[in-house]
């Protein structure tokens, strides 16, 4: 795949979202990019980082996205354009610094790239964080496309200059991950250097008057919104509906007028600067109509904005049919899709919704049952994180004093699943496991003594979980930490992070230990390979019957990563005279227990064999097999 940075003026290439938001960077001349990993943002930075040897920009993955933003602010005050981008969980830790930055100004543009995920798809909520725009009089940017990726990464570094404040520019999974056609421009031949004038001070105070020149800056921006291309009126002169949308709702809404047919009576009001709102705009293409339909996805922000200058503008009731979320005539949770659009728009025509054949449907749905094997949602073959779930079910289990797992954000979020044994109780934001178990861990005077098992991935314990580590250790909670050290930011992208010892532009960095970390708090730390499930899970029930506070590091390079390094050792095989099948005691137990996908039940022999395509070789289903009836024979080197 070629460089972002390699495509010629003029050119037109097949770029993702992500793909085009860093061309975009790159043809604003942007210097200093910062983020933290997490779906579907990631592939921004990634880019860059790709790109980074020939452009001469500076560009890291950060322990956090707070850290992120004041890296690309420290840039932006030394006069250099700056970028921090994130995933939609990633605004509410940057909140604080973003608070004060729109206070204290900037020097060069500096804009924050935010990838939201409608319906959750890889993440812990669908927050819609557009909102923070308006509360913090930050101008906000919404691309509908590829091509507008690319441009309102400019048009926001332009406007921040302008105005002297952060710009935002806001993504969507499907907008971040489709690909279109995309007409590159030209790269930047003269960019400054670094140079931080010291008569200048980027403070918020006095804070009233700060606030006000925010609100001042905001008001600049909205005159520019007023004349943007970027938000724009297409369709009939007088339609009988209008079709208001942002972002990514912009494709869906041409699809359903294609799709219906209706091109002579619906137009499209395209909002691609959604703070602050084009008042004019949208009050002229109001008058076109007595009807407006309301397309985004998460939260009704356009929504409640378009009905605030409406009122404003004294609209008189009745004249005026505004659907939306609100109405619910589009949906108030998950994605957008075109069906979901057409159907919204074929109501307010009196027309027939576009539908699938149901004869279709239902064929379909009996190939695929036909088809498929089912499976659930799970580990990966290999992982080490299952062998460290199966270690945390057993000692529990042998403990029997209900003992729990406080969770955290990552692949072993799944430990709160069927695959993951259930052994996970709570989950919520990065390094909020490690908190609720300080917590948790100093009940005992109100007379709790189940024990708690905290566990918390390697990037994660960097981005969060050290305030957490801090406050237990200082007020001597009883808890057991256990740290699933796979050495990669696995779950969105194999990005490396302090423990890794590289950086985001693949060159040597310091590795920091987690164990080192913890030592250094007094902690006593046991180290152990998940795989060996002996040893875990003694070191384990030992560290529950401990009264302070023990720490474990379970380290095995994640299984994809593993596999690129040279695979596993072992090859795998059911031995049929062994295996018990139906009378093994846990009731086919490798697969409907153990769950890995390499394991499948053969319903005709009534036995378990191995898929070899699945199986990757750890060995690890043979060291918990009841019946030492799984095999692993070493592969020949």
């Amino acid at each position: 795949m070629n460089s972002v940075y390699a495509y010629q003026a003029g050119e037109t290439v097949l770029l993702q979202g992500n793909q085009a938001l860093a061309r975009g960077a790159l043809e604003a001349g942007i210097r200093v990019a910062a983020a933290y990993p997490g779906n579907p943002s990631s592939e921004i930075l990634e880019n860059l980082a790709q790109a980074a040897p020939e452009s001469g920009m500076y560009v890291e993955w950060s322990t956090n996205e707070k850290v992120a933003l004041e890296v690309a602010a420290a840039a932006s005050y030394s006069g250099l354009r700056a970028m921090a981008s994130m995933k939609q969980n990633g605004v509410n830790v940057c909140l604080d610094t973003l608070g004060n930055l729109t206070l204290s100004g900037v020097k060069a543009g500096l804009v924050l790239v935010f990838a939201q995920d409608p319906s959750g798809i890889s993440s812990t909520n669908e927050q819609d964080v557009r909102w923070v725009a308006k509360m913090l009089d930050l101008p906000l940017f919404e691309p509908g496309d590829p091509q507008e990726c690319l441009r309102a990464i400019q048009d926001a570094v332009a406007l921040s200059e302008r105005i002297g404040n952060v710009c935002l520019v806001s993504s969507v999974s499907r907008l971040s991950h489709s690909r279109a056609g995309v007409k590159v421009g030209a790269l930047p031949s003269e960019l400054p250097r670094a140079h931080f004038d010291t008569k200048a001070t980027y403070v918020t105070f006095p804070v009233v008057a700060r606030h006000q020149a925010a609100k001042d800056k905001l008001e600049r921006a909205r005159r520019l919104a007023e004349r943007t291309s970027l938000n724009r009126y297409v369709g009939p002169e007088m339609p009988d509906v209008v079709l208001v949308t942002a972002g990514a709702g912009r494709p869906f809404c041409r699809e359903a007028i294609r799709r219906l047919g209706v091109e002579d009576r619906a137009g499209v009001l395209k909002l691609g600067l959604t703070w602050p709102l084009p008042r004019d705009l949208i009050l002229s293409t109001a008058a076109r109509t007595d009807h407006l339909i309301l397309i985004e996805e998460i939260d009704p922000f356009v929504e409640e904005g378009v009905k605030a200058l409406l009122a404003q503008a004294g609209a008189a009731p009745g004249t005026l049919t505004i659907w939306g979320k609100d109405s619910g005539h589009v949906p108030a949770v998950g994605e957008l899709d075109p069906d979901l659009v057409a159907t919204a728009l074929a109501r307010a025509l009196d027309l027939t919704p576009p539908g699938r054949d149901p004869a279709y449907v239902e064929r379909a749905r009996q190939l695929a049952a036909e088809l498929t094997v089912p499976r659930d949602f799970g580990f990966c073959p290999g992982c080490p994180h299952r062998a460290s779930f199966w270690a945390i079910k057993n000692v529990l289990a042998v403990d029997d004093r209900e003992g729990f797992v406080s969770g955290d954000i990552g692949c072993y979020t799944m430990g709160a699943m069927p695959t993951g044994y259930q052994v996970v109780r709570s989950v919520h934001a990065m390094g909020s496991g490690v908190g609720m178990s300080s917590g948790l861990g100093k009940l005992d005077q109100f007379g709790m003594t189940q024990p708690v098992v905290s566990v918390v991935g390697d990037s994660t314990f960097f981005h969060a979980a050290v305030p957490a580590l801090i406050n237990a250790v200082w007020n001597r909670s009883r808890f057991v930490l256990v740290i699933l050290d796979n050495s990669a930011t696995a779950m969105t992208g194999f990005q490396p992070h302090p423990g890794t010892g590289e950086t985001a532009a693949f060159g040597p960095g310091v590795t920091i230990a987690p164990e080192d970390i913890c030592r250094a708090l007094g902690a006593e730390v046991v180290i152990v390979d998940p795989y060996d499930l002996a040893a875990t899970e003694a070191a384990l029930y030992q560290a529950l019957q401990s009264e302070g506070f023990t720490a474990m590091v379970l380290r095995r390079t994640c299984a994809l990563v593993q596999g690129r390094q040279g695979g596993f050792p072992y090859q795998m095989s059911v031995d049929p005279e062994a295996c018990l099948g139906e009378a093994c005691g846990c009731n086919r137990f490798c697969t409907r227990v153990f769950r890995c996908p390499g394991l499948i039940w053969d319903a005709e022999a009534g036995k378990a064999t191995i898929d070899e395509v699945i199986c990757v070789g750890c060995g690890v289903c043979a060291r918990i097999c009841p019946a030492n009836a799984i095999v692993a024979q070493e592969r020949d080197s």
